[in-house]
């Protein structure tokens, strides 16, 4: 049989991962069942508050239960804490109230750190009254400890703006003040006689963003030190990283994002600075350091086969000031299986779970970091393997680009094609992850191709290309995307279609737009349509600001090109809560079309945000299943 719409909704052949934090440099605490918890108490807590996750104090004494999660924004969420001690086997009565928006256990001992309210609070330990370490912090205004929107989705992908030192003894915290941003109002109907007004400040390109301060926290004496700013006009905090237990890092950009200040700080918020030295050169790159021991820097990069949609973890071992090797820990595990690895290391970095996530199916492993042995195999994923067997599935290629071909492809037939793109900048479409999705039911059950493509503008090829798009956004990456039309010939294609959400709905609406007649369909999930009417980091790093760009600004938008959409079909999709891509993005697209008389396909979702999650999920995909359908008809 093949695979489909239903196996998709119904995750038939979905992936099992691997959940696991480190508590200490030699044991690991295991999801579901562990060294430092038992199985029964667990399960027995866990029922008896609701837990959604814990947390294990770093000296294994308390465990941090968290329940009643309210989502806010991508990252960021609310929770209730309850606290029970393992040696006593039993829930302490506490002074944390409720709506907590982050806490953190310290990197030693039992002490807690948490924001409520936007303030930030200290407890030495879980029966110790708390410290308010701010008391400014107010609603849409003033944020201590948790990042505001736009530094939450742009800059630290990430619900907190507060950091332990690695003895526990100061905590970094960042300060927002977004009193000067214009706020981004829209609508949440909900279930009342009259709907609501959501309110979120939200700079867009060119308009004022919010400032941003730096403290450093001290628990021993309760004293608060403010980090220096370099001098530069308007200014970005975009890293915190606590070098040592009395100096931290922080990296500093300008508005425009092309001028970056690595200072270090002792905790009294002085500079301090020491020669640097390249570890790493070549044409090819580092996307993510994993972990830095006092002789080596573990990293991942995608230099093996100079293939940019390969990652490999990769070790430099310091031998001295001027001498370092370098070696590669999993080129050559599971080589067929394995070409897009990572690893999660522990506090010393002794051992490390290894992830490998494709092309084959996910397998994570326990390795010591001594030599590369394995302990043990943690998943492997043999049920899916068997499950997939008596599936008829796809087959992938990944020659300069990612297709999924139709179970018994025939190069002697036409097969319908549909782009899967995304497109922005530094983006990557074509890599080596084992997927199962969409797009698998379209290729085993309706014999679609699906193809995607990084052209000019996207990431991990070098910086030529990645800054092609440079103050040009709307331009090479769509000319690439019509191009890549030729590259797929080869494949004898009869239709052509565009989909994808956010920027890749931008750029299938600027493809279609473009009336170059290659591509028949289309749809748009969650499209930007303007760049002014989208964030200020995100779109000044690309395309600087409207007043010292306005003529690509302007060039760029999706409305303009709204006549060429009569020779298309067409198909909008947005949700009204969307907090990222606003609605107001998709509403001028259908006014633009209605007003050239277009007649396109629209669907919107009632107070649902950027990721049209729970029932929706299901009904776009089905819908567009249909769009589809009739366009290859």
């Amino acid at each position: 049989r093949t695979f489909t719409l239903e196996d998709y909704f119904n995750g038939t052949a979905r992936t099992k991962s691997y959940n696991m934090r480190w508590v200490s440099g030699t044991m690991k605490k295991i999801t579901p069942t562990n060294k430092y918890i038992n199985p029964n108490i667990k399960y027995t807590v866990t029922s008896r508050v609701a837990a959604f996750d814990y947390m294990v104090s770093a000296d294994r004494k308390y465990v941090c239960f968290q329940s009643n999660y309210t989502k806010l924004w991508r990252h960021s969420y609310t929770a209730s804490y309850s606290i029970y001690d393992l040696e006593k086997g039993d829930f302490i009565n506490m002074d944390i109230p409720h709506e907590i928006q982050y806490l953190a256990w310290s990197p030693t001992g039992h002490k807690l750190a948490f924001v409520w309210k936007n303030n930030i609070y200290v407890k030495e330990t879980p029966t110790s009254a708390f410290k308010q370490v701010t008391a400014d912090g107010a609603h849409n205004l003033i944020l201590n400890g948790i990042p505001d929107w736009v530094y939450e989705e742009e800059m630290f992908s990430t619900n907190f703006a507060l950091w332990w030192s690695p003895n526990g003894r100061f905590v970094a915290y960042a300060r927002f003040n977004d009193s000067g941003v214009h706020n981004i109002e829209y609508t949440w109907y909900g279930e009342g006689q009259y709907p609501e007004t959501v309110l979120v400040p939200y700079p867009k390109a060119g308009t004022p963003n919010p400032t941003v301060k730096l403290f450093v926290f001290d628990t021993n004496t309760s004293r608060t030190n403010e980090v220096l700013v370099p001098s530069v006009v308007e200014h970005y905090l975009s890293t915190v990283t606590w070098a040592s237990d009395e100096r931290i890092a922080v990296q500093w950009q300008n508005r425009t994002q092309n001028y970056v200040v690595l200072k270090t700080y002792d905790f009294n918020g002085s500079a301090w600075t020491e020669k640097t030295k390249f570890l790493t050169k070549g044409k090819w790159e580092v996307t993510s350091i994993l972990k830095v021991t006092n002789d080596a820097v573990y990293y991942v990069s995608n230099e093996h086969n100079e293939s940019p949609g390969q990652r490999n973890v990769y070790k430099i071992t310091i031998n001295d000031a001027s001498h370092s090797e370098r070696e590669c820990l999993t080129c050559t595990l599971n080589a067929d299986r394995c070409k897009y690895n990572s690893a999660l290391f522990s506090t010393e970095g002794t051992y490390y779970l290894m992830s490998c996530s494709g092309p084959g199916l996910p397998l994570y492993t326990l390795r010591n970091s001594r030599d590369g042995t394995e302990v043990r195999v943690l998943e492997d994923n043999k049920d899916l393997e068997n499950t997939l067997q008596n599936i008829a599935m796809p087959s992938v290629t990944h020659e300069n680009m990612f297709m999924m071909l139709p179970p018994k492809f025939d190069k002697s037939k036409k097969y319908p094609l549909l782009i899967d793109v995304y497109a922005g900048p530094c983006s990557q479409k074509s890599d080596f992850r084992f997927r199962v999705g969409w797009s698998t039911y379209l290729a085993s059950t309706e014999n679609v191709i699906v193809a995607s493509f990084d052209g000019r503008g996207s990431g991990y090829q070098g910086d030529k290309i990645m800054h092609a798009l440079y103050k040009r956004l709307g331009t090479y990456e769509v000319e690439d995307q019509i191009t890549s039309k030729y590259i797929f010939l080869g494949h004898c294609i009869s239709n052509h279609v565009f989909v994808l959400q956010s920027y890749g709905g931008y750029v299938t609406s600027m493809v279609l737009g473009a009336g170059s007649g290659v591509f028949k369909c289309g749809m748009a999930v969650a499209p930007v349509s303007k760049w002014e009417y989208y964030d200020s980091i995100y779109t000044e790093r690309y395309m600087v600001t409207p007043a010292e760009n306005q003529a690509f600004y302007d060039n760029s938008t999706v409305m303009e090109r709204a006549k060429n959409f009569k020779s298309v079909q067409y198909l909008l999709v947005h949700g009204t809560a969307d907090d990222n891509v606003h609605f107001q993005q998709a509403a001028q697209i259908s006014k633009a079309l209605v007003d050239e008389q277009v007649d396109f396909d629209a669907m919107w979702y009632t107070d649902e945000d950027h990721g049209l999650g729970g029932s929706s999920n299901q009904h776009v995909y089905t819908h567009m299943s249909h769009f589809l359908k009739n366009c290859f008809a």
